[in-house]
């Protein structure tokens, strides 16, 4: 027989049985794997899982939301029961073996009634009355990118600004002095409201009501290759209405350089408000950071080469695409491989692992990612625009091209004439375009050009440039 608990002081969960000690004990879902610590003998066994873990290195902060797994060898775990415990980190139960981990959220809000009765107080509040900051990144699934890089200047220039970030669990790292507000809670709605300004990087997609004063910046998350909103195939009139509600709501469009403004202003039909063409802020990380201890946490030796995967998501599917096998990749090439999935696969998806594989899809920012690398492998991802700031080679794996660029998206430029490094169709060609040490050569005036035109602004003051802006227009009060 087997029990289970929660240790609420200690923030763990702790399975008891009888009989033989097991020889291990593992917790495990998509994004995250814990090890019980087993004590006793004899009779009595208990097996003790933290609910906080360190991952990359960094701070221990409470499991991901999402489905575990028990597994206990040789324990009988069928009538396995732990009723719904709200905790202040997250909210846990187990039936069997299987194990629901969920954001710290009164189940009372989760209910449609919950949501309208916070909804309706949200839409009564006067609102934008506090100097603080609304933050918000991929729909709170992170919290980088752009609004992370202007947080940081921001907390320096202006530290009698408050600081909320939208998350969508416990588990996504915020910013040192931010506050963590989780989606849908009453403080999120409240921090949502009360907020003179929202900066976020994608759709406010909840229903959004602009408060008397309150602005709105959205930064973007990308130069754009693919054809994006009202650009898209087909002619969809619901699509285009979204997207037309969706731009009306911001104040000002964050661009990295005049080719994105000039695309997004189109998409999105942002007409009559300003573009700031201020370069990306969160590339400033480039001519800033060390890239020493984000190895160092990541278990990278300094001389250890590293590739990092990152390919954009499909319209067509909900996980990751499956092209590279990435520890055959770290054989063949003898290299540490960042596997780094788009923000759209995070919670659909799962790790990938291997020898010197390391799955960074839930990493906070990919900007130290970028940072490490020593080439980046990728396909229509934006962050072939971000990862040329650092001049090294890239590599363009694409065997669906013709399929994405003709069905599933298009294309603004025609990638396979532009693109600063070889285009690749399976991993064997990829592997031989990395063991190629002249390759780059070929590609050295596509690179200067592509850089021109796409990186002229990525100097390293770009978020300085932004609070500049914010600071010099009075939505933020120093």
């Amino acid at each position: 027989m087997t029990t289970a608990r929660i240790d609420e002081q200690a923030q763990t969960l702790i399975i008891a049985g009888t009989g033989t000690r097991p020889a291990s004990a593992v917790l495990s879902g998509a994004r995250a794997r814990v090890a019980g610590k087993i004590t006793g003998g004899g009779k009595t066994w208990k097996a003790t899982f933290p609910l906080r873990v360190s991952r990359w290195g960094g701070a221990k902060l409470p499991l991901p939301a999402g489905e575990y797994v028990l597994d206990i060898p040789d324990a009988d775990l069928s009538d396995l029961e732990l009723a719904s415990t709200l905790l202040p980190i997250l909210r846990i139960e187990a039936h069997g073996p299987q194990v629901q981990v969920a954001a710290p959220l009164d189940p009372v809000y989760e209910t449609a009634e919950g949501q309208s009765t916070l909804e309706e107080r949200y839409v009564s509040q006067v609102g934008a009355g506090e100097n603080a900051v609304f933050f918000e990144s991929f729909y709170g699934q992170t919290s980088g990118c752009n609004p992370r890089a202007i947080d940081r200047v921001l907390a320096e220039r202006a530290p009698s600004v408050k600081r909320y970030w939208a998350v969508s669990d416990l588990s996504v790292e915020v910013p040192e002095g931010a506050i963590a507000v989780v989606e849908s809670s009453p403080e999120w709605w409240r921090a949502r409201a009360e907020s003179r300004m929202l900066i976020v990087n994608d759709w406010l997609r909840r229903r959004f009501v602009r408060k008397p004063g309150q602005r709105v910046l959205q930064t973007w998350h990308g130069t754009p290759l693919k054809r994006l909103a009202l650009h898209r195939p087909g002619f969809d009139p619901r699509r285009m209405a979204a997207v037309v509600k969706e731009s009306r709501r911001w104040d000002a469009l964050l661009a990295q350089n005049v080719y994105a403004a000039r695309v997004l202003k189109k998409a999105y039909a942002f007409f009559g408000k300003p573009i700031w063409v201020d370069g990306y802020p969160r590339n400033d990380l480039f001519a800033q950071g060390d890239p020493a201890p984000i190895r160092e946490a990541l278990g990278i030796g300094p001389e250890e080469r590293v590739l990092l995967y990152a390919p954009t998501w499909r319209d067509d599917r909900s996980e990751m695409v499956d092209f590279v096998d990435p520890e055959d990749l770290a054989t063949r090439t003898d290299s540490v491989v960042l596997v780094r999935g788009h923000s759209r696969t995070l919670s659909s998806g799962r790790d990938r692992s291997g020898a010197r594989v390391i799955d960074v899809t839930g990493y906070p920012e990919t900007a130290r990612l970028l940072l490490i690398a020593d080439a980046l492998i990728t396909d229509y991802s934006s962050v072939m625009f971000d990862f040329s700031v650092t001049g090294r080679p890239m590599y363009f794996l694409v065997p669906d091209l013709e399929h994405y660029r003709g069905e599933l998206r298009g294309f603004y430029f025609d990638l396979a004439e532009r693109a600063p490094g070889p285009l690749v169709r399976s991993q064997d060609e990829l592997v031989q375009a990395l063991a190629d040490a002249d390759g780059a050569t070929a590609y050295a005036d596509r690179y200067e050009a592509w850089k021109t035109q796409f990186n002229r602004l990525d100097d390293g003051g770009a978020a300085d440039r932004v609070v500049s802006r914010i600071l010099d227009q009075g939505w933020l009060t120093a």
